[in-house]
């Protein structure tokens, strides 16, 4: 019998062309007057553009402008950008964080496939010894509090979590770690009784249990990205039934079409709807994970509004072109814009990190009739660091004295503070690990005093 040869293929091939063009990273603060110009150019590759957008959200710059083009081989964008605070970026350790996870450092694909720059990521390599624990289901009145009683009672301490909230769907990554070691959780038997009890909280919001999901993650997706998946997963964008909270605007909703550009061959995507903070990254992540390629786009914000277009394709090289797959798209990337707007009042809460910390604060929410729609959760050394979007159950506002008896029963030991959020207004939610957020300087400085 003859021996079959098959020629050798290079496991490294496929970088090779990053290694003689090499990624180019402009930081321009002399061209504009009020903003930073960040130019990069490489060679185009899948999920290039959603890998730049991330870097510059998980650094809290504000996108205010881009022109992106990646049609061919090569991908050129040009991003203007401000910090938090409306100022240029000056910062020396930002400017150089910025060149070394969008350089040629930062496309050096490691062993174990992840990227050598660092960012908020799910699973237990990316902040130490810890287990993360994903839930999808259907939300109600009291379910993250039932959720922490649970991981309590295992003596399990939460040290991360992101909670989000949206058309009556709830998804969530929970960080934890063994209350006595300190270390991620590793007994299979502890681990499914876990899995069990959650799942059974889980399914008493479901009508038949299927929708109601648990699961240990050990990947290295980014966690906006994977809330943003597990929201899909779930089909809150969808109209099954679901009553629809009508607390969102009309005026703020946002504007979707899609048309066909026939001189190109690309679908042409329009949006418009309320500006705000990560609004890029959150409908360039939903594109990707739908399998569609951005060739071009441009992006820009007027007074209070952003006006977004983009040229796409479907990975196969198809444009949108039945109504179907067009409203479909329209409603995926409605429901990804909606799902970080919250309103009502912000509990911003810092304390001394202890185990069952979160379950008790959420137990005083549930007993004075209040409902979390979103939360972020992180510790920093040994102080928690939590924030809260809460209403009343029934829907009303929240009351002064609901607020008072929420002072008395949270006492001394924590430190409160009460935010009215805007209606409509993206909630500031930014708990990326190992720094403080923003908004919650002032407050952190004030418990360590």
């Amino acid at each position: 019998m003859d021996r079959v040869c098959w020629p050798y293929f290079d496991p490294e091939y496929e970088n090779l062309s990053l290694r003689i063009n090499p990624p180019r990273v402009s930081i321009d603060n002399a061209t504009c007057r009020d903003c930073t110009l960040i130019k990069v150019d490489s060679v185009n590759k899948t999920g290039i553009l959603l890998e730049v957008v991330q870097v510059l959200t998980d650094l809290d710059l504000v996108i205010s402008k881009a022109y992106i083009s990646s049609d061919g081989g090569w991908f050129m964008d040009v991003f203007h950008v401000i910090d938090q605070q409306g100022n240029k970026v000056t910062d020396s350790r930002t400017i150089e964080h910025i060149e070394k996870a969008l350089g040629p450092k930062g496309h050096t694909v490691a062993t174990d496939g992840m990227k050598a720059w660092s960012g908020k990521r799910v699973g237990v390599h990316s902040i130490g010894d810890h287990t993360a624990i994903e839930l999808i289901g259907r939300d109600r009145p009291g379910l993250l509090s039932e959720i922490s009683a649970v991981l309590t009672n295992l003596h399990c301490n939460v040290v991360a979590a992101e909670v989000w909230t949206h058309n009556m769907r709830v998804a969530s990554v929970i960080y934890v770690n063994d209350e006595t070691t300190g270390c991620v959780v590793e007994d299979p038997i502890r681990l499914s009784a876990m899995e069990e009890q959650l799942k059974n909280i889980l399914r008493g919001c479901e009508d038949d249990g299927k929708a109601a999901r648990t699961s240990f993650s050990m990947g290295f997706t980014h966690v906006d990205r994977r809330l943003h998946q597990m929201m899909f997963a779930a089909r809150d964008y969808e109209d099954d039934g679901v009553i629809e909270d009508k607390s969102y605007a009309p005026a703020f909703r946002p504007i979707i079409t899609v048309e066909r550009c026939e001189d190109k061959g690309y679908s042409v995507l329009n949006v418009r709807c309320k500006d705000r903070p990560k609004l890029l990254f959150d409908i360039v992540c939903t594109l990707t994970d739908m399998q569609y390629v951005v060739f071009h786009a441009s992006i820009s914000s007027s007074g209070p509004y952003a006006l977004q277009e983009y040229y796409i394709r479907h990975m196969d090289g198809c444009t949108l072109d039945t109504e179907g797959e067009k409203q479909r798209v329209i409603k995926c990337l409605e429901a990804a814009i909606r799902r970080r707007v919250c309103e009502g009042l912000s509990f911003e809460i810092c304390a001394r990190d202890r185990v069952g910390l979160l379950s008790e604060v959420t137990r005083i929410f549930r007993e004075n009739g209040l409902t979390v729609t979103r939360a972020g959760v992180t510790t920093v050394g040994e102080k928690a660091m939590n924030v809260f979007y809460v209403r009343e159950a029934s829907g009303n506002p929240v009351d002064m004295k609901t607020i008072e008896a929420l002072r008395k029963q949270i006492g001394h030991n924590m430190m409160l503070n009460v935010k009215k959020v805007p209606a409509s207004a993206e909630a500031p939610v930014s708990t990326g690990w190992g720094k403080t957020s923003l908004f919650f300087g002032s407050l952190f400085e004030r418990f360590l005093a």
